[in-house]
């Protein structure tokens, strides 16, 4: 898988674990499905940054992540 396909999965992870983990607590319940996923999200960023030689700077994350959509429609 392409690194910047693999670090838009992992943002968009990391972005849909949030609710689960703030919902989890107001339950009063342990969030251990969201925090299996935010787990996972991070491991595909770090490793998304690892692959991309000379990483990915904070300016670069829009372009990707419009490169990414672009080549899925």
């Amino acid at each position: 898988m392409d690194p910047d396909t693999t670090l838009v999965v992992g943002m968009v992870l990391a972005v849909l674990a949030i609710p689960a983990i703030v919902s989890a607590f107001s339950d009063g319940r342990a969030p251990r499905v969201a925090a299996m996923v935010a787990i996972l999200a991070g491991g595909l960023m770090v490793y998304a940054i690892q692959q991309k030689e000379g990483g990915y700077r904070f300016g670069d994350l829009p372009s990707v992540v419009y490169r990414v959509i672009g080549d899925l429609i």
